[in-house]
């Protein structure tokens, strides 16, 4: 089934999907979600992005669960409300990009350190969404 990405522009689908984010032409900052406008580098008087793929690969930086449903525009995907996990994650480029964590794990499944990966799944039947997926190490317990 194919789906439209909940917000356009900011990821790709498909089997290797990436982030996408905007760079500095004039200073190389790169910026998550992509801008337009002005460099928000406030050392650089550059306007001029160009439209950059990301890692899809990082380490946790931090993590939490979110206990209670957001208020709207957040569309809960159960009634009653399911906690879910939320992870921060530091990606070589420099910034740290928090999303949800994978279907499947919760903050047992993450720690400090660890490696992420994007992936993107299904929010509802129309929409996809990237989400963080924890990267375990051979040895370790297998995919869920």
């Amino acid at each position: 089934m194919t789906t439209t990405p909940a917000v356009q522009g900011w990821f790709t689908p498909g089997p290797e999907p990436t982030l996408l984010g905007s760079r500095c032409t004039t200073c190389e900052t790169v910026f998550f979600p992509p801008t337009s406008g002005f460099c928000r580098n406030p050392a650089c008087n550059g306007d001029d992005f160009a439209e950059t793929a990301l890692s899809r690969r990082g380490t946790i930086w931090s993590y939490t669960d979110a206990q209670y449903q957001p208020p709207p525009p957040y569309v809960p995907t159960t009634d009653p409300f399911e906690a879910f996990a939320l992870a921060a994650v530091e990606l070589p480029e420099g910034l740290v990009v928090l999303g949800q964590v994978a279907q499947g794990y919760g903050v047992a499944d993450l720690r400090v350190g660890a490696e992420a990966e994007l992936v993107v799944e299904n929010l509802d039947a129309e929409h996809s969404i990237w989400r963080w997926k924890p990267v375990t190490e051979m040895g370790e317990e297998a995919d869920q």
